[in-house]
């Protein structure tokens, strides 16, 4: 997310000439100029710089939906972004979220903080308002950035994301995140130029699912890289 507060300088910095092209570039309605136009950045980064084919998350045009992605690196809250045509309100750790400098953005997003030491049950009550209000929740399972994955041992999930879509009754859509350049790192991964890919998985129904069941196939779905 640092990448996004680099973009909005550059913004600043060369004037109106970027400022259109972000307009242009900006796909989804963040209700807010500002938020549209780091939208627009976003896409023009992913497509241009790290080749990220034109492709969209199979979304509802309306209502609201759950985005459930593998965690390889800090390019990939990127990739969702570019590749949804609805504003994301990305599940975040609390210390993140709270980073000096970075505040306003999260805020100007719409992320939701997760307290992971004390309460992480208010992160989700946010999570099933901004359900009941038709948006788009983004999730990371896992937790946090996870890499390299061991094939051998159990892919770990954690369960925020089949409780919610349990509680409400929707689908899960699941995202595999492939092709970052330096899997594993933070920002290094957003700085090295990679071939990056989006493969969507067949949405997925946990309702009338035991909870361990369908955490098995969420896990076997964003274990695909």
């Amino acid at each position: 997310m640092y990448t996004i507060t680099i973009l909005f300088v550059v913004v600043l910095l060369t004037g109106k000439k970027t400022l259109s092209l972000a307009d242009k570039a900006n796909v989804a309605d963040w209700q807010h100029i500002w938020a549209n136009r780091i939208d627009g950045l976003i896409r023009l980064f992913c497509y241009r710089y790290h080749r990220l084919p034109k492709q969209y998350i199979p979304l509802p045009e309306a209502g609201p939906a759950i985005v459930v992605a593998n965690h390889i690196s800090g390019l990939d809250p990127l990739l969702l972004i570019a590749a949804s045509k609805r504003p994301l309100r990305f599940l975040i750790a609390k210390e993140e979220y709270e980073r000096y400098g970075l505040q306003w953005l999260f805020k100007l997003a719409g992320c939701i903080p997760v307290d992971r030491s004390s309460k992480p049950e208010k992160a989700l009550r946010q999570a099933l308002a901004a359900i009941d209000r038709g948006e788009v929740v983004a999730i990371f399972p896992q937790g946090g950035i996870q890499w390299p994955v061991n094939k051998d041992a159990p892919f770990k999930i954690k369960g925020g994301a089949v409780r919610l879509a349990k509680r409400k009754n929707i689908p899960l859509i699941p995202v595999v995140v492939d092709g970052v350049g330096l899997k594993g790192s933070t920002m290094l991964a957003v700085i090295k130029r990679s071939q990056a890919v989006l493969n969507f998985e067949q949405a997925m129904c946990c309702q009338g699912m035991p909870h361990e069941q369908c955490m098995a196939v969420l896990a076997q779905k964003l274990n695909r890289v």
